[in-house]
Parts: C-alpha cells; sequence; structure tokens
C-alpha cells in the first residue's frame, strides 16, 4: 500500500468517526495519538533512561491498531532541551518537557506552572530492608525456571517485552530479573498502577482527619447544594463510581482516543479542573465506570488537603509515604497546572513498587508505624458493586464473585489476591496467603488476557514457593509494629 493511499484511509477513518462522533472529538484523536507517545518517550528516555527507537517499537507493538498510524508518526528527542516533539503527518502535534526531580509534563503551548522540585527526604527508612544492592538470583530452581518462562518470547505474537520482575516472600526478595539496560534502580512507567499509589495517600489524609469517605467530597467547583454533582464522595471517586460523564478508560487502543477522558489527558492543561467541569452521566454511587478522571479529581484533593501548592503535594507524598517505605526511586510527574498526574504518571523502580506492596501485605504499617489507617487495606480490597473487571477502591481484588476476580481465580490465583494494575502489562500483586508480593513490569498489549504472561508466573510462583525445602524467613526485626493486627476491620 502507498504511502498515499495509506494516508488517505486513516484521513477518511477519523472523518467517519468525525461524523459518528462529533467533528470536536474526532478532531483530538492526533492530540491523544501523539500525546500518549511524546508523554511515554520523554518519561522513559529522561527519566528511566532507556533508548527511545526501542521504547517506541515496544509501546506501539502494544496497542491494538497501532499499526494503522505509527508508520506516519515521527518523534523528535532533543537531548539538549530534554524535550520530545511528536507529529502525524501533520494534523497532529504533542511536546513533552522534562523537568529535574520532576520528570516529563505535555506542553499545550499554554507555558506550565513553575514548580521547584522538594529536596530528597532524608527521614529513615521505617520497612525493613527488602535485598542487598546486588540482584537477587532465583532462590530456587523452580523460581528460575519461572522467571525464564515469564522473560521468554512466544514463537507467535503477541509479545510479552518484560521489563521487570521481582519476587518477595515474607518480606524478602528472593527472586528478581531485569531486561537490557534496566536494574533495581531504574524508575518504570506505572501507568493505571498509579491510582494505588493515590489510593494510598488519600488514606493518609483520611487517618489524620483530612478527609472523609463519605460526605460530599470538597471539590470547589460542586459546593453548590443544588449541584447534582455535590453528592459525589471520596469513596465513590475511589470506586469509579462518581458518575461523571468522561467516557472510559479501560482499553489503550486507537479506537479509545475518542473518549473525553483521553482529551483531559492529553490536550488540557488542567485535568483535574476539566473532570470537575463534566456533568454527570449517572447518578453517584448508581453504576460503575472506571475512567481516569475519578483519579484526577483525588489527585486534586490530595494537593488541597496538603497545603494547595504542588510542592506541598509532593512534599506530602514524599514524608508520608515514600520515605518511609524507602521507596527512592520514584518520580511522580504532573500536569500542566501543576497538580499530581495521579491517573498514571508514575514511575517507580520495580523494588520500589514491590515495597509499595509490601505495605498491603503488612496490613498499612511499616515497622512500628501505622502509615494507612486501620482497615484500609481491607477497604481497598473489598469489590465494588456491578465492577465486573473485579476492583475495589484504588486497587484490583479478586475477593467477591465478580466475573475478572473468578477468571484471575480460575486461572490460578488465590482467592485473596488483590493489585495495583497498569495498561500494557504493569502489576503488583499482593497474596496475603502467600506472603507474597509479585511485581511485573513490561510493554504487552492487554488482550488477550494471557499475552502478558502473568497467569503463568503467578501460578508458577506461588507453586515454587511452597514447595521451597525451607521458608524464606524474614530477617530478624522485621514485620509489623508490636501489637499491630495483620487484619483490617
Amino acid at each position: 500500500m502507498t504511502r498515499r493511499r495509506k494516508i488517505l484511509l486513516v484521513a477518511s477513518a477519523i472523518a467517519t468517526a468525525g461524523l459518528a462522533l462529533g467533528a470536536a472529538r474526532a478532531r483530538d484523536v492526533p492530540k491523544v495519538a501523539t500525546g500518549f507517545v511524546a508523554d511515554i518517550l520523554c518519561a522513559e528516555t529522561f527519566v528511566s533512561g532507556l533508548d527511545p527507537r526501542r521504547n517506541f517499537a515496544e509501546t506501539t507493538d502494544a496497542m491494538p491498531g497501532a499499526s494503522l498510524i505509527d508508520w506516519a508518526m515521527e518523534y523528535r528527542v532533543d537531548r539538549v532541551r530534554k524535550d520530545v516533539t511528536v507529529t502525524l503527518f501533520g494534523i497532529g502535534r504533542s511536546h513533552a518537557v522534562y523537568r529535574e526531580g520532576l520528570g516529563c509534563t505535555l506542553e499545550h503551548g499554554a507555558g506550565i506552572v513553575p514548580i521547584e522540585p522538594p529536596p530528597d527526604d532524608k527521614r529513615p527508612t521505617l520497612l525493613p530492608a527488602i535485598a542487598g544492592p546486588a540482584i537477587v538470583p532465583p532462590q530456587s530452581p523452580s523460581l528460575g525456571a519461572a522467571l525464564d518462562r515469564a522473560f521468554a518470547e512466544p514463537a507467535q505474537p503477541p509479545h510479552r517485552h518484560t521489563r521487570a520482575i521481582v519476587v518477595m516472600k515474607a518480606g524478602r526478595v528472593v527472586a528478581e530479573r531485569y531486561a537490557d539496560g534496566i536494574g533495581p534502580e531504574t524508575p518504570l512507567l506505572g501507568f493505571s498502577m498509579t491510582k494505588s499509589v493515590v489510593s494510598a495517600l488519600i488514606g493518609v489524609l483520611v487517618r489524620q482527619g483530612k478527609l472523609k469517605l463519605d460526605g460530599p467530597a470538597p471539590v470547589a467547583a460542586w459546593k453548590d447544594p443544588d449541584d447534582p454533582r455535590h453528592a459525589i464522595n471520596v469513596d465513590q471517586l475511589l470506586r469509579h463510581t462518581a458518575g461523571l460523564a468522561l467516557g472510559s478508560s479501560l482499553q489503550a487502543s486507537l479506537g479509545s482516543a475518542f473518549e473525553p477522558v483521553n482529551r483531559m489527558k492529553f490536550v488540557e492543561k488542567d485535568m483535574a479542573a476539566y473532570a470537575e467541569s463534566m456533568p454527570l452521566a449517572t447518578a453517584p454511587g448508581t453504576a460503575w465506570n472506571y475512567h481516569d478522571g475519578n483519579t484526577l479529581i483525588l489527585s486534586h484533593l490530595i494537593r488541597d488537603a496538603a497545603g494547595g501548592t504542588p510542592e506541598d503535594a509532593l512534599r506530602f507524598a514524599r514524608r508520608e509515604l515514600f520515605a518511609p517505605l524507602g521507596m527512592r526511586n520514584v518520580v511522580l510527574q504532573l500536569d500542566g497546572a501543576g497538580t499530581i498526574e495521579g491517573s498514571s504518571e508514575m514511575l517507580a523502580s520495580a523494588r520500589d513498587w514491590a515495597r509499595f506492596g509490601q505495605l498491603y501485605l503488612d496490613d498499612g504499617v511499616a515497622g512500628r508505624k501505622r502509615i494507612l489507617p486501620e482497615g484500609w487495606v481491607t477497604y481497598s480490597a473489598t469489590a465494588s458493586p456491578n465492577a465486573w473487571v473485579g476492583i475495589g477502591a484504588g486497587f484490583w481484588t479478586n475477593r467477591g464473585d465478580s466475573f475478572g476476580a473468578n477468571f484471575r481465580v480460575e486461572h490460578g490465583w488465590p482467592r485473596d489476591a488483590f493489585f495495583a494494575k497498569g495498561t500494557m502489562g504493569q502489576y503488583t500483586i499482593v497474596i496475603p496467603s502467600e506472603q507474597l508480593v509479585i511485581v511485573r513490569l513490561g510493554r504487552s498489549p492487554n488482550a488477550p488476557p494471557q499475552a502478558d504472561g502473568v497467569f503463568d508466573l503467578v501460578r508458577d510462583v506461588v507453586a515454587a514457593t511452597r514447595a521451597a525445602s525451607s521458608p524464606f524467613p524474614r530477617l530478624r526485626g522485621e514485620g509489623r509494629g508490636e501489637g499491630e493486627s495483620p487484619q483490617g476491620r
């Protein structure tokens, strides 16, 4: 097929979509496509240190429908200015800018709020050490075989592009492996695993008495009691039942570019303000609909409760969560207005994602200090009604009777497992009954469900750690604080 014919076909598809969905939404499609790519390439070039050519190829390979346009997409990485520009045959242009300590932000021509990155928090780590500086080889042949299978590419597409795996048993790393160019300190995009971190930060604010789960959420745009959105509460935002008309964020594909939630993410400077401006599609609390706008509003609430400035929000996250857990290789990226992009923009090393999972395995306690409220872990993992994929309050879950939970259990996951999940194969899986945390990062398509190899990985790791001739003990002094209950309310 000639280049000219390809251009005509894509242009015709966009025009047809415009007739069906409205010209304004169709116009957003090139900006959504180029913004998604610019954001990833910028973050994983300047924060992660990955090769942009390989990254572009793996990312587009993992997105259904991307082959229709990736040939027409051009990107430029400027290592002097530290920015990335992506264009799509003249009808779309996106520009992502890197700032030291802040990661990358999409710049839409209206400028970016200047921010002074807070200094590193020197507070002592409360979570006991999970490993030494060296990469931990698999502690048994069966664990080695599990990692071999997880990193092996299938004979036929779809490809897995596994980048990092960390397995922790009872608080210690018992196996880890990394792709070329990646190591234990390499920050990697967690995509929607960031939502689980936002949920944790909301939990800290609830423990401090600065936010409540019930009652109207303190969103200025909804303060009028006659506004139907006034009834939305924090629990509904965490569970994606707030009812705002933003479309869906369940898929990462060319077709999802038409969703208004993606205009929010890739066209708007102030993402939370855009989400807060949307009308209701359903009455609050009556229907489940997973989209990034809910979490962006929660990010705005975190900023307000932490002091009101971007610097306040970043200091709060480091002081209350990252520093106690020893998460030192973390970058929280922001939107153009300076609000944490809490739906999908945190980078952290695989070990740091594992440290985050360990906090939930230890019932929200690090060392002897309670980080999350009593019962928050159980609350987070409790299934939301009508969430067919199996989601709680910020975490996906196998608890309850949803289609997704039952499907995972049928494929070998323990029933008590819950997990942070990001698009294209990012997982931090917590399995209390096995004292396991499993982290898997990569660039895999979302479908079919077996494409990323995680079903095999979980089954293999559970079997391998059960079959070990001796348990993997905690080091002396590790674990929960004295008198802390392992169970939530």
